[in-house]
């Protein structure tokens, strides 16, 4: 017992002569502001900060710590007192509205409104919708009777998207259309979505968003602005993403929903200039129809579900959408991607700004792709003398269902088809032609003037787009309900849709697209295809007639982005009024070619400035991308379109019917399996043949 106590005199003692230390107000002075620029210094900083003060490495951690919980209990405190303040502003509305309920009088008749439970009219509502379903059903029962098989088309009932009764009248097929041949295999299940969705979102869905959004946009600026190790150059100065040093950087990230090894990560980085200031770039990029017209060959559909936050009058920063987007590769062969994503605009400083894009699951709205988009996006900076630098960036999680066709499977895997260069070749070359969209014609006395005015020029311009991006969905594999599938692969990869034409004369089109490979390199298929003096050598509809190009308008710095004109020169006088309207468009991803038939009226209302919405197209051409196994090949060989083979896919679309309500038949398939396989054919042996090697 006594040494115990001897023990406890000691410790009193030593407690007694213990002093504490307190920091000089210079110390306080360059910890507060070293804290202000980085609140979670590292050891070589500590030990600096140590030895500048003349404090222990110790003392300096801790005083952090305590400095970063006080902040912490400091914004706690003015949290809670806003929060205070703001659940009295809304206990003392609520008091004003209950009273003001119960002395509410009848306008009509000056007497105090009945008061029914809320509980009754749900309950009224819950009985009135079981009627209607009976009703439905009852109808439904008739109309199968009627037709020979059930109604597996309509809409569900029970689906959270809230669409008006004009929409889900008018969306999916016609029931005359609907019994087509093949037509048990239509893709048009899904009704469109309109472009502003009338989607119900609770105030923690929004909350949550935001936070996801806000997450994702921190990743997307370290992937941006940081390279090794997080990414890899190879030979070919593609910049992939190094997933080890990704995980360890973003565990949470990269633990999403658990290890899933069925899953395929692409992830890929790129950057370019851009000739559009950054302001116009947001907006279009933020704009669900913009941004389609502008990656017409990359988005197959792209629409607003909801806007979460707006952004302020003028401005898009801080911005965040709901959108559902799908992404196609231009072939029948690859399988369409179909994200519903929320994408956030932020100005990080002057005349920067950020877009990211990363997945929200809504499985309603997707049919059948299982793909997650990792935080992606880009980040545009703007130059000086009117142009953009933009860093975009591609990261997602792919659970393929079927496996990739061996044609594109290299071009998949290694973040070719879907990847940002992709992203950023189209980028530039649509920024060239909106800009050549909006600078004055120039009559050319070698094709007699036949563009006079600035507002024939972009007529024409819009016709050609809207050419363009008619024949891009055609030969996709998109889920759109334009368009009903009609046979599906056959013996020779080719692919048939069909769908209604929307303008005169009315009718039902035919849509052919097959895809093969060529040992040719991408610019020399693309030479030959584009040019009007080897065109009777592929184009059998011409009956090996030469054409004459009668118009040319550029719309790029490559030669090969124009829109031409096109005459048959030894055609009939009975062929006289038919003229061929073409685009080519080539940039370091691929190329097009495609053309439409125009009758000479309709392409004298396009010269003369007049409204083109209202002009029927056909598109038929080409889509020529280069195979996969690029990643030793240098940046000038890619520009250049060189190297390796090419894969082409081809889309024809034909009249089978001037009436909406017309039938398929046999004749018809084999007219255009007859059309696409003779072209085929006809490339194949005149590039391979010894003369044009």
């Amino acid at each position: 017992m006594e040494f115990l106590g001897d023990s406890s005199e000691t410790d009193k003692k030593k407690m007694k002569n213990k002093r504490f230390h307190r920091h000089t107000p210079h110390q306080i002075q360059r910890l507060e502001s070293t804290f202000n620029e980085c609140q979670h210094p590292d050891e070589k900083q500590r030990l600096q900060l140590s030895k500048e003060l003349g404090l222990a490495p110790r003392q300096i951690k801790f005083w952090f710590q305590n400095r970063r919980t006080q902040k912490k209990a400091q914004h706690e405190r003015a949290d809670n007192c806003a929060l205070k303040e703001e659940n009295d502003r809304i206990r003392c509305e609520n008091i004003a509205i209950r009273e003001a309920i119960k002395h509410a009088i009848c306008l009509n008749c000056g007497d105090a409104p009945l008061h029914e439970d809320s509980y009754f009219d749900e309950q009224k509502l819950r009985i009135e919708n079981a009627h209607l379903r009976e009703e439905l059903e009852r109808v439904s029962s008739v109309a199968a009777k009627f037709m020979g098989r059930p109604l597996s088309h309509l809409p569900s009932l029970l689906n959270p998207m809230h669409v008006s009764p004009l929409e889900l009248f008018h969306s999916g097929p016609s029931l005359d259309f609907d019994l087509l041949p093949g037509s048990s295999n239509s893709s048009m299940a899904v009704p469109t979505l309109p472009s502003q969705t009338n989607l119900v979102l609770s105030d923690m869905d929004k909350s949550l968003m935001t936070n996801i959004a806000v997450t994702a946009m921190e990743e997307l600026l370290r992937l941006t602005q940081t390279n090794e190790p997080l990414w890899i150059k190879t030979n070919g100065c593609r910049d992939l993403l190094n997933l080890q040093s990704y995980e360890n950087t973003f565990p949470r990230s990269s633990s999403r929903g658990g290890k899933n090894y069925n899953l395929r990560k692409e992830a890929t980085r790129s950057s370019g200039v851009v000739f559009t200031n950054a302001m116009t770039l947001v907006d279009m990029l933020m704009d669900s129809v913009k941004s389609s017209e502008l990656f017409s060959s990359v988005v197959a559909s792209s629409k607003t579900l909801a806007v979460i936050s707006s952004a302020m009058r003028g401005s898009h920063g801080d911005a965040l959408h709901l959108m559902l987007e799908e992404l196609q590769v231009l072939s029948p062969l690859v399988q369409t991607r179909e994200f519903s994503v929320l994408r956030y605009c932020q100005q990080i400083e002057h005349g920067t700004w950020a877009i990211v894009n990363v997945s929200y699951e809504f499985p309603q709205f997707i049919t059948h792709s299982r793909s997650y988009r990792c935080p992606s996006g880009c980040l545009i900076q703007d130059l000086s003398n009117g142009y953009s630098k933009v860093t975009w960036v591609e990261h997602v999680e792919v659970e393929e269902q079927e496996p990739v066709h061996v044609m594109f499977k290299d071009n998949i895997r290694e973040g070719i088809a879907f990847g940002a260069e992709r992203w950023i070749a189209t980028l530039q070359r649509m920024s060239e032609r909106f800009t050549a969209l909006l600078e004055p014609a120039i009559s050319s006395p070698a094709l007699k003037g036949v563009v006079p005015s600035p507002e024939g020029k972009q007529s024409i311009m819009r016709l050609a787009q809207r050419m363009v991006s008619n024949f891009c969905l055609s030969v996709g594999t998109s889920n759109n309900t334009r368009s009903t599938v009609v046979s599906g692969l056959d013996q020779l990869g080719i692919r048939v849709t069909s769908y209604k034409s929307q303008h005169e004369p009315n009718g039902m089109v035919l849509c052919a697209a097959t895809s093969f490979w060529l040992p040719i390199s991408p610019q020399d298929v693309f030479n030959f295809l584009k040019d009007e003096r080897t065109r009777p050598q592929w184009d059998v509809l011409l009956n090996g007639n030469s054409v004459q190009e009668v118009a040319h308008i550029a719309n790029g710095s490559h030669p090969g982005n124009c829109i031409s004109v096109l005459r048959g020169f030894n055609a009939s006088s009975a062929q006289n009024n038919m003229l061929i309207l073409q685009e080519s468009c080539v940039d370091s991803s691929g190329s097009l070619v495609v053309y439409t038939p125009v009758d000479l009226p309709a392409l004298n209302m396009a010269m003369t400035g007049q409204d083109t919405s209202y002009i029927p197209i056909l598109p038929s051409g080409f889509a020529v991308l280069p195979e996969g196994n690029r990643n030793n090949q240098t940046a000038e060989i890619k520009a250049e379109g060189g190297g390796g083979g090419s894969l082409i896919t081809v889309g024809f679309q034909i009249m089978v019917s001037s009436l909406q309500s017309g039938k398929l038949n046999m004749e018809s398939m084999e007219t255009v399996n007859n059309l696409i396989s003779t072209t085929v054919h006809q490339i194949k042996t005149t590039l391979n043949s010894p003369s044009t090697a």
